[in-house]
């Protein structure tokens, strides 16, 4: 059984910094993909950022240039760096995980639990 927990989320004021991070614990054979998705209140929750297995990354428009994805593959950790905060960042931040879990297994997609992240103007 594979579980991720995150932490990092917060209060924060407008211009301010957050780190988030999400480890995976339990049976993995190998991730195809570590992502950071939000979710802000009455709306969708949209894609914004990922690392693939070979350490590419892609960054959702509205992030670009102030977040920063990052992995320690040895610890099954994936970090979200979010730098010059907006109020419009504020939402509820998942992480997902698209791995398999043993050799056989097929691949599936994990996420965690979500972590606030607030900021104030």
């Amino acid at each position: 059984q594979v579980q991720l927990v995150e932490s990092g989320g917060g209060l924060v004021q407008a211009g301010g910094s957050l780190r988030l991070s999400c480890a995976a614990s339990g049976s993995i054979f190998s991730i195809n993909a570590m992502a950071w998705y939000r979710q802000a209140p009455g709306k969708q929750r949209e894609s914004v950022a990922i690392v693939s297995g070979g350490g590419s990354t892609n960054y959702a428009d509205s992030v670009k240039g102030r977040f920063t994805i990052s992995r320690d593959t040895a610890k099954n950790t994936v970090f979200l760096q979010m730098n010059s905060l907006k109020p419009e960042d504020t939402a509820v931040y998942y992480c997902n995980f698209i791995l398999r879990a043993t050799m056989q297994g097929s691949i599936r997609s994990y996420w965690g639990q979500g972590t606030q992240v607030t900021v104030s103007s």
